[in-house]
This record gives structure tokens, sequence and C-alpha cells, in this order.
């Protein structure tokens, strides 16, 4: 930046005393407050608003655009249409019932949630509905749910979880016995790396439809209980994406 280290805090100082609140939580580590990281968003946010003419004037700064999106989302159908964002993306990949988050703390400029209900200020899109299949290999179900996919069989069966907020296998079992079950489980955090612990009978786990369909139908995969499906409905919470998003959810989610 061309200026001294006092100069920065300075900066800082007037600009926390013209916003009455403390926006650098010193640390150690350094961070940004609360107020400070919704500063930055905002910062963000109004150059979106002038990306357009930002474009025209400085085609060499182009704006950075924030999202929070799901694993799952990413892997099988929002990688295309976040490509039509007006400037560079900056990608927070976490659970879609957490992604709302990351709006509240104003870090993101948008984000794909299954909170249908707005923020003040945002807007709420419905999308449509990801479907999820509670799968595993041929030789797993054989050796672990042969008797019946129960509350027993499930207690002691290894299931897979994406992370420690994913709670797709939890809420699968609850449909299907009607409680909730300890479940044995191995941490897989990618959904390739996920589908594929699968596949190799490690254990089962929800894995999205049209991720395995060609799985299910090779008889690679076999579904534990193909009646009940899990859908998880996905919403869009405003950005300039907006069209680009719609359009490739109508195409890959259910109505």
């Amino acid at each position: 930046l061309s200026v001294t280290p006092s100069a920065i805090s300075q900066r800082i100082r007037n600009l926390e005393d013209r916003s009455g609140t403390a926006l650098i939580d010193r640390g150690p580590p350094v961070r940004g407050t609360g107020a400070g990281l919704r500063l930055a968003a905002h910062l963000d946010q109004v150059r979106l608003l002038e990306s357009g003419l930002q474009g025209a004037l400085r085609p060499d700064a182009p704006p950075v655009v924030r999202i929070a999106v799901n694993a799952d989302s990413l892997a099988c159908w929002a990688m295309a249409p976040l490509a039509a964002a007006p400037g560079l993306l900056d990608l927070i990949v976490d659970d879609q019932d957490h992604a709302q988050d990351w709006l509240k703390s104003g870090q993101v400029a948008a984000a794909l949630t299954s909170e249908a209900r707005p923020l003040p200020g945002c807007d709420s899109i419905p999308l449509g509905r990801m479907r999820y299949r509670a799968t595993a290999s041929p030789d797993f179900a054989a050796r672990h749910v042969a008797e019946g996919v129960t509350a027993d069989s499930l207690s002691r069966a290894p299931s897979l979880s994406f992370n420690s907020k994913d709670g797709l296998q939890d809420r699968w079992v609850r449909m299907r016995v009607g409680r909730a079950v300890a479940l044995p489980l191995h941490r897989i955090p990618s959904p390739q790396a996920f589908a594929g612990a699968t596949r190799m009978g490690l254990g089962w786990g929800m894995n999205p439809e049209a991720m395995v369909a060609g799985d299910l139908a090779a008889g690679r995969l076999v579904d534990l209980a193909p009646d009940l499906p899990l859908d998880v409905p996905l919403v869009w919470q405003v950005a300039p994406l907006t069209r680009a998003i719609r359009q490739a959810a109508g195409a890959a989610l259910l109505s």
C-alpha cells in the first residue's frame, strides 16, 4: 500500500471512530469483528453494484463475488451457472442448513440454503428439491442389512457423514424407523469421495440421486429404501447470479 504500519493503524482508528464500534480484533490473531466483517461484505456488495461501470473504467479490477454454497450442489449442478458471476468467485462451502449463517454475519452476498425465510433486505427464491438416496454397495447391504433396514441393523452398520454439520443420514433414519439412532460413522468431507466410499462398501450414506443414478442402474449401488428418498429444498438468497442459478436449478432439481 506504500504507507507505514502506523498510518494503517491511524486509518483503522479513524474508521472505527466514524463507525462508533470496533472493526478489528487485534488478537492475536488479528481478525475482523462482527461489525468489521459486515462492513467488508457491504463493500463487496457495493462493488458488485458498480461492476458494470467498473468493468468499463477499470477492466483490470473485477469485483469479487462471495457466495456460500453446499458441496453437493457444487458437485452436481451449481458450478456451471456460477460461471455467470460478474467478477471473481470466492466460494464458501458449507452445509445447506447452515449457509444462511454466512448471510446473517454479512460475510457473503448470497447463499444457497435450505432456509426459505429471507433475511432482512434479502430476497428468498425457491429453486426446487435435491433428492438424496440411502445407498450402499451390494456387498455392504448383504453383510449389514440383509435382514432388513431396522433401528437395530442401522445402529451397527457403519454410515458415512460429510462433516459434523451433515444431518441427512440422521434425518433419513428418523423417517425410516421413527426415532433417532446412534449411528457409527466415517467422516468423508468430499462429495466425490463420499460416493466413492459408498461404492467401495465403507459404509452407507445419503448420496445425491443425480450423482449415483448411473451406479444404481448398473448395480454398483443399491437403494436401501427405494420408496423413501429424502428431498432437500434449496433456496437462493439474492445475488446478481439469480437468473443463471434459477435456469440451472430448473434443469437439475425436482419441482
